[in-house]
């Protein structure tokens, strides 16, 4: 299958790197405003692909069956909305649009021409966070009671959209993929806008039916964390994604068991703190990216939606302009 990947900028070289590297998928044509970042992909790709300014042209040339997006969300719409017409599946990195209105047109659009939109909710493809999801669905983190979830560096800053827009997207795709779509019913955000038109630093609460969460975005930490914490009533889980492979995620046996009973004495009722084993399971070693990408290629191979497609995307968005209006508020 034909891929064309318009932008080859901060992320561009690594989905071309994957596309390149997936036996479904071939790399066709990078695209770039910029003729010196083609002239970098020219010297690790050669003859391999082929290379292209203008995005349009690619639209028009019926062997490319899919077009790639990583370039600024502010020109994510546009994009889309040309290959879509153009009768070509996306695969467009997030978040899927600046605005749920804009999302909800190409999610409409895709429909009436039976074309796979797949959003890149990377995280959700990395193996420890489908191990969460696994230990969540089979009953051994019992109930869950909350997630914390703290995504900080010093930069990269972008212009056209905040901290939150940009890093907590990854972890409330998370959410709703841990939480099988659940939607919050409570949301608010605070956040400061320093060296940059937009917040650079943001705080989000969001409370679920059965659980509340707690997102942490900062481009101006010193130190770089990516790190999420899933507490449930059995069990609890910490990912730690600056870890090597082999110890990023460990699960605690911890949590409170509720006294009850006729001879309990008042000063032990209530709860008592439960402290087990602390282990760390076997994860084999994959790259989400890869997983993304693949899974994007046997959606249109098998005419399925994809699990991160406009529909989720559409929920992490109507989360984040929420939580926008919100904002200091």
């Amino acid at each position: 299958m034909n891929v064309a990947l318009i932008g080859y900028g901060y992320w561009g070289p690594n989905v071309a790197k994957n596309i390149y590297a997936n036996k479904q998928l071939k790399l066709h044509t990078i695209c770039d405003l910029k003729e010196s970042r083609l002239e970098k992909a020219k010297n690790l790709y050669v003859e391999h692909s082929n290379y292209e300014v203008d995005y349009k042209k690619l639209l028009a040339k019926p062997e490319i069956q899919a077009i790639a997006v990583a370039v600024e969300t502010s020109a994510h719409f546009q994009i889309v909305k040309d290959a879509l017409n153009a009768g070509k599946h996306v695969y467009v990195e997030k978040p899927f649009t600046a605005t749920v209105k804009e999302a909800e047109e190409l999610t409409a659009l895709a429909s009436s021409k039976g074309l796979i939109i797949h959003v890149d909710h990377i995280m959700m493809y990395h193996p420890c966070i489908q191990k969460i999801r696994e230990l969540i669905t089979s009953g051994d983190l019992g109930e869950l009671l909350y997630i914390e979830a703290m995504r900080m560096n010093l930069g990269q800053i972008k212009k056209d959209v905040s901290a939150m827009a940009d890093l907590a997207v990854h972890d409330l795709s998370i959410i709703d993929y841990l939480s099988d779509g659940k939607e919050p019913f409570y949301i608010k955000a605070v956040g400061e806008k320093k060296y940059n038109p937009k917040e650079s630093l943001t705080f989000l609460m969001l409370r679920y039916h059965d659980f509340i969460a707690h997102i942490q975005s900062s481009w101006i930490s010193p130190l770089k964390e990516r790190k999420l914490i899933v507490a449930g009533t059995k069990k609890m889980v910490v990912f730690d994604d600056i870890k090597p492979s082999t110890e990023k995620l460990t699960i605690y046996d911890k949590g409170v068991d509720v006294l009850a009973g006729s001879d309990v004495e008042y000063e032990d009722y209530a709860v008592k703190t439960r402290v087990g084993d602390i282990w760390i399971p076997y994860i084999p070693e994959q790259d989400a990216l890869y997983n993304s990408l693949e899974h994007f290629a046997n959606c249109i191979r098998t005419n399925k939606q994809s699990d991160s497609g406009p529909e989720q995307a559409i929920r992490v968005l109507k989360i984040l302009e929420h939580a926008d209006n919100t904002m200091n508020a």
